[in-house]
């Protein structure tokens, strides 16, 4: 029996992208996609597409056949979670939300960094967090709540952190970063990380042929990547975001401070990281020498990791390319989805990258 599934939040790009990959996902039967701007328009008016593939059409967020719904994706801007979630999850919905609502473990730091009173608390308390790879134990708790009848939350980690830990997480726990050091992440996406609404720096015009550095040193995923690398001590992190005219993919950079004891050999951490990742589906290290590309990753939930050395500097540098809307959003989603509801982890996802 397929899964009965709805999408809210579905005219967005991180949610078409969720509404194309539940389409083709032979477990899910996708019944209802929200958008209040949108409410009555069919799905394939708005995007092309489509034609062909689906005649659903957009109904308002408070469409009552979501109650019917097993599992719910939420795509809405921060803060609108906080109201949809906990009636999603009373009514035994299996809720995987994208925003940032239930990702900060600690209510104080999310309400520092949203300026809102973080009002679900209970539910942050047993949010699993939705980055596979080094959260696996969080997911796997959340699958045998909704195996034994519960509703299960997941809390998908951001684009930024995602592509930021994945490249830094493995050296950070593996003990090879200096203690006091200071992690250096530079980072760049595409312009669909900014949401649909055009906005003065996301407008084609102001977008296109240029490269610019925003939210610098004050960017909402800084206590995100620190929570992910527990490196939360001030001072611990410099994370500064580009916007490049790139319709998707995300590029970060990580410097990490090596430990006295590190080696500086970029094969070493080659293999270290090729055993971190030995059970991963998605994310593939790259032979020493090699850098990754976002065009390799194109639309899928892959995560490809290069690995240099600065011997000098004492410095390992650590490179992740994701598809800020495969691995960063969508893609991430239907693989907490998979796992939480017991489906292979692959399902649904595409393997090989559009090619050109």
């Amino acid at each position: 029996m397929a899964i009965k599934t709805g999408i809210v939040g579905a005219a967005g790009f991180a949610g078409i992208e969720l509404v194309r990959l539940v389409l083709r996902h032979p477990d899910l039967d996708l019944t209802v996609v929200t958008s209040n701007e949108l409410a009555g328009m069919p799905v394939a008016a708005e995007y092309p597409g489509f034609t062909g593939a689906t005649g659903l059409a957009f109904s308002a967020h408070d469409d009552p056949s979501l109650d019917a719904c097993e599992l719910v994706f939420l795509a809405v801007p921060h803060t609108a979670a906080l109201a949809m979630a906990p009636h999603l999850v009373a009514g035994g919905a299996t809720v995987v939300d994208l925003s940032a609502d239930f990702r900060l473990k600690d209510p104080a730091v999310y309400e520092q960094w949203y300026a809102t009173p973080h009002t679900a608390t209970d539910l942050l308390a047993r949010a699993a967090f939705g980055l596979p790879e080094l959260f696996r134990a969080d997911l796997e708790r959340a699958a045998q709540a909704r195996t034994a009848g519960e509703p299960a939350l997941v809390a998908c980690a951001g684009c930024y952190p995602t592509a930021t830990s994945l490249a830094a997480a493995p050296a950070i726990r593996a003990g090879l970063a200096a203690t006091n050091g200071v992690v250096v992440a530079d980072a760049i996406s595409g312009v669909t990380g900014a949401g649909k609404k055009a906005t003065a720096r996301t407008h084609f015009c102001f977008a296109d042929e240029n490269l610019e550095a925003y939210g610098v040193g004050t960017h909402r995923h800084t206590p995100e990547i620190e929570q992910i690398l527990g490196i939360a001590r001030q001072g611990r992190l410099v994370f500064t975001p580009h916007l490049a005219p790139l319709n998707r993919g995300l590029l970060s950079t990580v410097n990490v401070p090596l430990a006295p004891n590190a080696p500086a050999d970029a094969a070493a951490y080659v293999e270290l990281y090729r055993d971190f990742y030995r059970d991963s589906a998605f994310v593939h290290v790259l032979d020493a020498g090699s850098m990754p590309k976002t065009s390799s990753v194109a639309g899928t939930n892959n995560a490809h990791v290069g690995l240099a050395v600065n011997a000098a500097a004492r410095m390992l540098i650590a490179v992740c390319a994701i598809d800020n809307l495969g691995k960063g959003a969508a893609g991430q989603a239907m693989q907490c989805a998979n796992i939480v509801c017991g489906l292979p982890e692959r399902r649904g996802l595409d393997p090989v990258a559009v090619p050109v």
